[in-house]
């Protein structure tokens, strides 16, 4: 029984399976207890830090026998940061946790057994990310500090190095840091909700090495900000553009509304694919170029595109699967609630050429209906990649009512993936479902799946 178990008392266990998130599992007396750093098959001590009415969490003391998939973590703030839930595990084994995790949720939603046919793996799951997103506060002592937030907490975990980042990315931040501290610039301390710089975010187009420095600040001016760009630029010729961003909010989202471009034109570019993409402060862009690239890939092979048709993508950013596709359709209708990504989506089609695409503001489940009813356009494929929220259950409506031929459904979560897979079973059967890993050694994956209308 539940009772059984007490908090702060410690156990040995067997780890009988790996979770949702790749955290083990263990039973006591038949009650579940969920243990993160734990691989299926080892056996270990563990310190019991919650128990619920169902459930208990705890976390591993000793291991006395490891896994063969375990391997020795290569980061310093393992697993303190909980950016990479499963760097203890082997690559190739995180991909089939991912894949069972898929399948699982999958079967749950739809009551049947689901398969994935294909796993996207990364060919190098480290230095992938083209985004760098770093707070910077100050310590104990006062001191400025840099890094990483440590897991479901605001300290920052000094970071040197990070094995998911780009590394050129890495030296532009630890540059802006060391300035920072030979110059005692004030940086923001939330606790008192002041000081100035308080967080460093980088993006670098990883075929085109061009790189964006955006310091976000709690001011109107950084003090020697003149100084500090002057700096930076002469150091490293990769930077086309640095922006400050004007965030005085007491808040946890990292930027804020305004802009002012400090050096270059605010934006840079990079390719997925053979189309270029403008990459802005606010642009929603994929943090793994390569692993988008075959995921886009694998989209446009499930939507079996023959040049002959008309194809909605909904939720559709600033327009990358919809331009990656483009070629390839007949006609592109896209459709977004964030005003700046459609700019964007526009300017991206321009910039590529592509006279066969158009986009348009408005929320999904208000905006679809309306532009049928209005153009009277019917499509034969529709591309959707919606939040991990999902699909609002009005847009799934409209879809079954229109019948396109062939639905192509990108997720980032699994879970709502199934619930809506279990709506548009109504009219449609699932062909395939392929996951793609495009964050290595976290426990997020895309999956992408291809339903053709029944009877077809």
């Amino acid at each position: 029984m539940i009772n059984e178990i007490k908090k702060n008392e410690e156990y040995i266990v067997e780890i009988i399976d790996n979770g949702f998130q790749g955290e083990g599992i263990a039973k006591i007396s038949g009650i579940t207890i969920f243990v993160p750093n734990c691989i299926k098959g080892e056996k270990v001590k563990i310190k019991i830090l919650k128990v619920t009415s169902s459930h208990a969490f705890g976390k591993v003391m000793e291991i006395f026998e490891s896994s063969e998939f375990r391997k020795k973590s290569d980061c310093s703030t393992y697993p303190r940061c909980g950016g990479c839930a499963i760097r203890h595990m082997d690559y190739n084994y995180t991909i089939e946790i991912k894949k069972k995790s898929v399948e699982s949720t999958l079967k749950k939603a739809l009551g049947k057994e689901i398969k994935v046919s294909e796993t996207l793996k990364m060919d190098n799951p480290y230095n992938y990310r083209n985004k760098l997103q770093y707070p910077i506060g100050v310590n104990e002592k006062g001191e400025p500090v840099m890094g990483v937030y440590a897991e479901r907490t605001h300290k920052i975990i000094p970071t040197k190095e990070c094995k998911i980042q780009d590394e050129l990315s890495q030296k532009i931040a630890s540059s802006i840091y060391e300035w920072i501290c030979e110059k005692k610039i004030k940086v923001y301390n939330e606790v008192k909700l002041e000081g100035s710089i308080r967080h460093i975010v980088i993006r670098i187009g990883k075929k085109t090495n061009e790189v964006m420095v955006t310091l976000v600040t709690n001011t109107k001016k950084i003090e020697k900000e003149n100084e500090l760009v002057e700096y930076l630029i002469s150091k490293y010729p990769e930077i086309k553009t640095i922006v400050k961003n004007i965030n005085s909010k007491n808040t946890n989202v990292i930027l804020g509304s305004e802009n002012e471009i400090l050096f270059g034109k605010g934006y840079i570019y990079d390719y997925l694919g053979e189309y270029k993409f403008k990459i802005s402060p606010m642009s929603f862009y994929q943090v793994n170029q390569i692993q988008t690239e075959k995921l886009y890939s694998k989209a446009v092979e499930y939507a079996e595109l023959t040049g002959s048709e008309t194809v909605f993508d909904l939720y559709c950013g600033i327009g990358t699967i919809g331009i990656f596709a483009s070629k390839n359709v007949k006609q592109l209708y896209g459709i977004e609630t964030v005003p700046q990504a459609i700019e964007d989506a526009k300017e991206n089609a321009k910039l590529n050429n592509i006279k066969n695409a158009e986009f348009f503001v408005g929320d999904v489940e208000k905006t679809l209906p309306e532009f049928i009813r209005q153009r009277h356009i019917i499509p034969d494929v529709v591309f959707i990649d919606p939040p991990r929220k999902g699909c609002d259950r009005t847009a799934l409506d409209t879809i079954i009512e229109i019948e396109p031929k062939r639905i192509v459904y990108v997720s980032c979560n699994p879970a709502t993936l199934g619930r809506d897979l279990k709506i548009l079973e109504e009219k449609y059967e699932i062909r395939d479902v392929s996951i793609c890993d495009m964050f290595g050694f976290s426990h997020h994956v895309e999956c992408v799946t291809s339903l053709a209308l029944k009877n077809m």
